[in-house]
C-alpha cells in the first residue's frame, strides 16, 4: 500500500512539473534574458538630481508670499509632509504637500492656486532642461506605457514634450502643476522593451490596474515556483552518483533533456530563489512593512506639529538655489537648499544666514522622532554596508544611523548635512532586504565590494537558468508534436476503419 502511495505521488510529481513546465517555460526564459537587461538600463524615472538639474534658479525678489501664508491658503492645520519653493519658468511657486491630500501648487507672487498650464507654459518649463535644443510638444498623454503607474495620478493629464537632443529625450509635465514628473531617452524606451516590461509583466493595458496586475504576477510567478521545485526535486530523484546508470552516467537522459536534467540540478537552487524572491517582492500578504516615514515620525523629529514655518522671508540666501524645503527640526525651523548640481546646504529660513547644526543637535532631534521608544545606538557611516550601499539607487555617504528599541528595532538614516532622514528600516524592512534584494538582485556586500563579481556571477546563474528554460522548451514542443501526430494517426485510422 505505502509503495502504491509513492508510485503515486511520483507519477503526480513527473505529470505536475511536465505539464506545468511546458506552459511556463518561455516565462523562465524571459525573466533570466529580461533581468540581464534591466542590470544596465533600468526602467525609466526621475531622479533627484535630473529634476533639479531642469530647475531655474529661484528669483528671491519675486516671492511676495511667505511660507506661512502658502500654507493658510493650503489649508494646512498641521505640519506638512512637505513644503517647497520652486520656479514653474519664471514664476515662483510653493508646492504644499499634506500626509493624505495631494499637493497644491500656490503661486508665491500673489497667492493664487496654480491648478492648471498651458502647453505654452509647458514648453517655457521644458526649455530650461539642460537637453533642451528644440523642445516640441508631441502629445497630451493621460497614461502611456512609461507614466502607466497611479503615482502619477495627481499630475494627470501630461504633456509629452520632446526636447530634440541626439539622445531623444521626452519630458511628462504635468498640465495641472507644471511639475516635470518623468523624463525617458530612445535608450531606454527601446531596451526596457527588453528589459523591464517583459520582466513584471508590464503592459499598459494590464498595469494601470494596479491590483488586477498584482494578484496575475503573484499568481503567475506562484505557479513557476511549483515549476522549479518539482523540477529540482524529480532531478534528485533521477540523479546517481554512486550507484550509476549502465552507461557510467548519472544522469538516464540524453540530449536536451540531459541539458535540462543537469542545468536544472546546478542552477535549480538559483532558479527557487530567484522565483521565491521575485514572488516576495509584490508583498504577499502584506508580511513586510511599508517604506517611507509616517507622519508621526516626521513629526516628532520637528518637534513642532503646528503648521508655520516663517511669516516674512527678510532676506534670500546668499548662495543659487533651484529649490527650497521648509523644515522644522528639533523645534527650530530650517531652510534646506538645493542648487542645480544636487548640492544642499542649510538656511535660516527668515534671514537667509547659512546654518549648521552639530551631530549632538541631530541626534536630540532623533530622539524625539520615537517618543515611546528609547535610542540605544548613534553612529556615523563612512562606507557602505549590508544596509546603506548604492547600486540600484544613488546613497549618500557619510550617514548618520540611530536605533530605537521600539518592538520593531527602527533605524533612521539622517544626513550629517542637512538633517535630513534620508530613509527609515526596521527588522521586517532588513528582512526584505536579504529575502528580495540578496536572493534576487544577488546584492551581496561580497560581491559588491568586488567589481565585476556580481554581475559575473549573475551572468553565469542567469546562463544556466536560460539553458535549462530553453531547453525545457525543446522538450517539451517536442512532445506536444508527438501528441499531435500521435492524435493524427489515431484519427486516420479511425477514419479507414
Amino acid at each position: 500500500m505505502r509503495k502504491a502511495l509513492i508510485r503515486r505521488a511520483r507519477r503526480w510529481l513527473y505529470v505536475v512539473h511536465r505539464w506545468i513546465g511546458i506552459a511556463t517555460c518561455l516565462l523562465f526564459a524571459m525573466w533570466f534574458i529580461s533581468g540581464l537587461v534591466m542590470m544596465y538600463v533600468a526602467f525609466p524615472r526621475l531622479t533627484d538630481g535630473e529634476r533639479l538639474a531642469a530647475l531655474p534658479i529661484i528669483l528671491w525678489n519675486k516671492v511676495q508670499v511667505a511660507p506661512d501664508r502658502a500654507m493658510a491658503i493650503a489649508g494646512v492645520e498641521h505640519y506638512p509632509r512637505d513644503l517647497r519653493l520652486s520656479m514653474v519658468d519664471d514664476v515662483p511657486v510653493y508646492r504644499v504637500t499634506c500626509w493624505k491630500e495631494a499637493a497644491v501648487t500656490i503661486s508665491a507672487i500673489d497667492g493664487r492656486v496654480i491648478d492648471g498650464i498651458t502647453p505654452d507654459q509647458a514648453l517655457a518649463i521644458a526649455a530650461h532642461h539642460p537637453h533642451a535644443v528644440q523642445p516640441q510638444l508631441l502629445d497630451t498623454v493621460t497614461r502611456d506605457q512609461w507614466s502607466v503607474t497611479a503615482r502619477f495620478d495627481p499630475l494627470r493629464p501630461l504633456y509629452l514634450i520632446g526636447l530634440g537632443d541626439p539622445d531623444g529625450t521626452e519630458l511628462y509635465v504635468s498640465s495641472r502643476s507644471g511639475e516635470i514628473a518623468l523624463d525617458t531617452t530612445r535608450r531606454e524606451r527601446i531596451w526596457n522593451w527588453l528589459g523591464s516590461i517583459p520582466h513584471w509583466i508590464y503592459p499598459t493595458v494590464l498595469r494601470k490596474d494596479g491590483p488586477l496586475w498584482r494578484d496575475v504576477v503573484l499568481w503567475i510567478s506562484g505557479i513557476c515556483l511549483v515549476v522549479a521545485v518539482t523540477g529540482f526535486w524529480i532531478g534528485i530523484l533521477r540523479l546517481r552518483l554512486t550507484r550509476r546508470y549502465a552507461d557510467g552516467a548519472v544522469s538516464p537522459y540524453r540530449g536536451w533533456m540531459a541539458w535540462h536534467h543537469i542545468a536544472g540540478l546546478i542552477g535549480g537552487i538559483f532558479v527557487f530563489t530567484w522565483m521565491f524572491s521575485g514572488w516576495l517582492s509584490l508583498n504577499p500578504g502584506g508580511a513586510f512593512s511599508g517604506r517611507g516615514l509616517t507622519r508621526e515620525i516626521a513629526t516628532g523629529y520637528s518637534g513642532h506639529d503646528a503648521p508655520d514655518i516663517v511669516a516674512r522671508l527678510q532676506s534670500p540666501p546668499p548662495l543659487p538655489a533651484v529649490e527650497a524645503r521648509f523644515v522644522w527640526i528639533g523645534r527650530r525651523p530650517l531652510m534646506v537648499l538645493d542648487d542645480s548640481t544636487g548640492r544642499r546646504s542649510l538656511a535660516d529660513p527668515a534671514t537667509g544666514a547659512p546654518v549648521t547644526l552639530s551631530q549632538d543637535e541631530i541626534v536630540a532631534a532623533a530622539r524625539g522622532a520615537m517618543p515611546g521608544a528609547a535610542m540605544i545606538s548613534a553612529q556615523q557611516l563612512d562606507e557602505p554596508d549590508a544596509y546603506w550601499y548604492t547600486l540600484h539607487h544613488q546613497r549618500e555617504l557619510p550617514v548618520l544611523r540611530i536605533g530605537f528599541d521600539d518592538p520593531a528595532h527602527t533605524w533612521l538614516h539622517i544626513s550629517p548635512v542637512t538633517a535630513e532622514i534620508f530613509d527609515r528600516s526596521d527588522d521586517s524592512r532588513r528582512s526584505y532586504r536579504w529575502l528580495f534584494n540578496a536572493l534576487h538582485s544577488l546584492d551581496f556586500p561580497l560581491l559588491l565590494r568586488i567589481w565585476p563579481a556580481r554581475d559575473v556571477v549573475v551572468w553565469l546563474l542567469s546562463a544556466v537558468g536560460t539553458v535549462v528554460s530553453i531547453s525545457g522548451i525543446v522538450i517539451g514542443w517536442r512532445r506536444l508534436r508527438r501528441r499531435k501526430v500521435r492524435s493524427a494517426l489515431a484519427a486516420r485510422v479511425s477514419r479507414l476503419s
